[in-house]
């Protein structure tokens, strides 16, 4: 048996999320586990880094399988690639040490969230940006960004009230851009269901002024998603980068 790394770019637009899903064939895994099957001549399981929600696209996406022996070289991005619609791409393939998950190995993760701040949408990156045509005081954002870096419950940043532990921690999030774009990074160890939409939602709301920097705090307090910011649309969200150790590459 044979344990590779997949990183994995995709358009997530007409798509139903990362996860399979019994009542739809429009997911990145399901299409990628059907590619792979096809290629191998048996069944092949793919489990990715964490799930990315309908919509939500990803040029880093990563992602281990388990095959019976080794390939050639070019199998995955020659012969897979050319079984899957021009929307999903695996751009780079690794052999690594068999017990390697890319889930489970992972270390931390990075995202980041593309708004479009001009008057109208952008008529090149509308699919790819929020438009969100207000003045942000970007200092505002960023000094709500830094009250919520750490480790926290936040328990009050997902629309997923079963999570056993709501507890993460995020070691940065910067804002930055220039004229009507605007980009926000977030790096952590991992992210609820919907959280980086849900903050990023509460710092666009910090940065048109419709809550102080200081309210970003109340959320965590009280564990009340009411106290957060509104859920920023799937769009303007990217998986750019799962970070492992060594092991890992």
């Amino acid at each position: 048996m044979r344990t590779y790394k997949l990183v994995i770019a995709y358009d997530g637009t007409r798509y139903q999320g990362w996860q399979r899903q019994t009542n739809t064939d429009r997911t990145i895994q399901g299409i990628l586990e059907s590619a792979l099957t096809d290629a191998a001549g048996y069944p092949v399981e793919v489990n990715g880094s964490g799930r990315t929600d309908a919509g939500v696209h990803a040029s880093g996406q990563t992602a281990s399988t388990v095959l019976s022996g080794l390939v050639e070289d070019g199998f995955f991005t020659e012969e897979i690639n050319r079984r899957l619609p021009s929307d999903i791409r695996i751009r780079e393939a690794y052999l690594v040490k068999n017990g390697f998950h890319a889930r489970r190995s992972a270390v931390w993760k990075t995202y980041e969230y593309c708004i479009d701040t001009g008057q109208k949408p952008d008529v090149f990156r509308r699919r790819y940006c929020y438009h969100f045509p207000h003045e942000l005081d970007r200092a505002a954002m960023q000094e709500a960004a830094g009250r919520l870096t750490g480790t926290h419950d936040f328990a009050g940043y997902t629309d997923n009230k079963t999570e056993t532990s709501t507890k993460r921690t995020i070691y940065d999030i910067i804002v930055s851009g220039q004229g009507s774009s605007v980009t926000i990074r977030y790096e952590g160890t991992g992210f609820l269901y919907h959280m980086v939409r849900i903050l990023t939602g509460t710092l666009l709301e910090a940065g048109n002024g419709q809550r102080t920097p200081e309210s970003v705090l109340d959320a965590l307090r009280t564990k009340d998603r009411g106290q957060a910011g509104f859920l920023a649309p799937a769009r303007g969200l990217f998986l750019r980068e799962v970070h492992y150790d060594q092991r890992g590459r």
